[in-house]
């Protein structure tokens, strides 16, 4: 149902800048964040036979990964740490929302197609540690906060790394002209979505923050004001996207281009960047 119309621009497997690196698994992006000899995971991505295959493309070793950041319990940002994974970070604690929790706990359903679909509830072993908007903790010399941005799902979590770094799973959609709101049919709510974006730039601004803004499905960008351009706007899942992107894949679930020839060779580039 997306293909031809613009929606997923995953980047392909390869590093941001030294500090990140990325793996592409179908439309999603999973992240790497290294400091000095600590290396973090952002979202842990679908159930995906390729990931050690392409950890080697980025020379990450799964062994070392020990604290895996989520930004929400969709199946495509937690699949390799769920019950029936390969299990390749069984032993990684796990950084959670204490709102999005309820969703494992079986507390809340997670809805989808305005409401009218639920998704199955998703069954981790890993240790969890909660975490509430506005917690501000280190992982060795790395310091992370979490930001609440409810919408997409009620306790979607977005994290501030060393105050230059903004990962935001899916609560921000890159289009050729600048940030919406994430895609309109996946959300638990519109309205929601669009008011934290909001308050998310305000306390980005008000803290003179221009972070690098990376997105699960979109790519990246370094200005706030591309980032933000159309935050109370929402992406059109039904339609071809206005203006349309002319990098943007006609199936983005074709991974023919993400080698590792190409991951080793090149930089990523943004998504404002020609």
């Amino acid at each position: 149902m997306y293909r031809g119309k613009g929606i997923f621009k995953p980047l392909n497997t390869g590093s941001i800048d030294e500090n990140v690196k990325c793996i592409r698994e179908f439309v999603a992006n999973i992240f790497f964040y290294t400091k000095k000899d600590t290396t973090i995971m952002i979202d842990a991505g679908y159930n995906y036979e390729r990931l050690l295959e392409k950890m080697k493309w980025i020379d990450i070793d799964p062994n070392t990964i020990k604290h895996i950041l989520i930004t929400h319990q969709d199946t495509d940002h937690i699949g390799a740490v769920e019950r029936d994974s390969s299990q390749l970070f069984k032993d990684a604690t796990l950084y959670i929302g204490e709102i999005e929790n309820k969703y494992l706990t079986g507390e809340k359903k997670r809805k989808v197609l305005y409401g009218l679909g639920t998704l199955p509830r998703v069954f981790i072993d890993n240790k969890k540690i909660l975490l509430k908007d506005g917690d501000v903790f280190f992982i060795d010399e790395i310091k992370i906060e979490s930001i609440l941005v409810a919408g997409h799902t009620w306790g979607h979590l977005v994290y501030l790394i060393d105050d230059k770094y903004l990962f935001t799973g899916d609560t921000i959609w890159f289009g050729v002209d600048g940030g919406y709101s994430f895609i309109n049919s996946l959300a638990e709510s519109n309205s929601l979505a669009k008011e934290s974006l909001k308050n998310l730039e305000e306390q980005l601004r008000n803290r003179k923050l221009n972070p690098i803004v990376i997105t699960g499905h979109t790519g990246w960008a370094d200005s706030i004001d591309f980032t933000f351009a159309h935050r109370d706007e929402v992406c059109n899942s039904m339609k071809k996207q206005k203006p349309y992107d002319p990098r943007a894949p006609y199936d983005a679930y074709d991974e023919s281009d993400d080698t590792e020839e190409r991951c080793r060779a090149n930089k990523l580039k943004k998504a404002n960047e020609e």
